[in-house]
């Protein structure tokens, strides 16, 4: 959990993933000589942010979106949302800007009409355009974890663990998931010029409902605002029962993720979202169970062999 717990203090909300990606370009290249397979590392330029591993002969890549929401400084003290993070008054946010390190606190103001305005409590203005997230939390316990950006460090995370065993496949670190999407498509359709890769996996984190449950094991999503391929859904469905593995079946009316960005584009991409559940969405207080998480692992490593 100490990798997990690094992800998650690494500011990196959208538009701003470059910090993480230097976090995952140093993970691989100091660790992947003790992997099965040795990937092919793609990033630089035409690739923004993001990076792609290609190990083997890849007939399917695992998506794991880099950013967090978080929060832009306006006019004054104002702030405006990055992405959809909770607004609850007192939030600790941190972030630095040219008269250094900041720590301030979220403040809601409710008009009469019903209407909020954002705006950050400390004794000097912050520098416009300056982004802040979530303080760092890192809690654990035998049966979960707790942070905030959960959402999607731990989906980074399963990545990096499914990747030490992985012998063919890809994995897309990708950007700007939580503020309108970006950086899919491009790195999809290189990765069906060059390798031919036309199916995917949206490692994410979903949320705990009445019908997904924290310990139920690592859920597929049939839906949520957008429809996965049947087609693919079932065949993924099939081998999650073959696997025997614990997992729970997801339908929901909203949300989205790099599925969504893999849907909207003119590529011939079949997509699944596989994720564990959590609770306390978009919030410092992200939390989710360990054996989720472990069956999150499990799954997506026998996918990855089978698909």
């Amino acid at each position: 959990m100490e990798i997990l717990k690094n992800l998650t203090e690494i500011r990196g909300a959208s538009s701003d993933e470059s910090r993480v990606k230097e976090f995952v370009l140093e993970y691989v290249k100091s660790n992947c000589s003790l992997w099965a397979v040795q990937p092919e590392i793609i990033e630089g330029e035409g690739f923004q942010d993001c990076v792609i591993l290609v190990f083997g002969n890849p007939t399917t890549a695992i998506y794991a979106h880099m950013d967090s929401i978080g929060f832009s400084v306006g006019y004054g003290k104002d702030l405006i949302k990055i992405g959809g993070p909770r607004t609850i008054d007192g939030i600790q946010l941190v972030g630095s800007d040219s008269h250094g390190e900041i720590e301030t606190e979220l403040m809601v103001i409710e008009d009469e009409d019903g209407s909020k305005v954002l705006q950050y409590v400390l004794d000097r203005e912050i520098d416009r355009g300056t982004i802040l997230t979530f303080k760092p939390d890192f809690r654990e316990t035998d049966e979960y974890v707790q942070s905030p950006y959960l959402d999607n460090r731990l989906g980074m995370w399963n990545a990096l663990k499914v990747a030490q065993t992985l012998e063919n496949g890809a994995i897309v670190f990708s950007t700007y998931e939580e503020h309108g999407g970006n950086s899919v498509g491009f790195c999809a359709n290189y990765l069906l010029r060059n390798h031919g890769v036309q199916q995917a996996l949206v490692s994410d984190i979903t949320w705990v409902t009445h019908g997904v449950v924290h310990g139920g094991g690592v859920a597929i999503s049939m839906r949520d605002s957008w429809l996965p391929r049947r087609v693919y859904l079932n065949r993924i469905i099939e081998l999650a029962k073959k696997s025997g593995i614990q997992f729970q079946l997801e339908v929901e009316s909203a949300g989205g993720s790099d599925g969504t960005s893999l849907q909207k584009s003119d590529l011939p991409i079949s997509w699944c979202f596989i994720g564990a559940p959590e609770d306390n969405v978009h919030t410092p207080d992200e939390k989710v169970y360990k054996f989720d998480i472990m069956t999150m692992v499990e799954l997506y490593s026998y996918l990855m062999k089978h698909l």
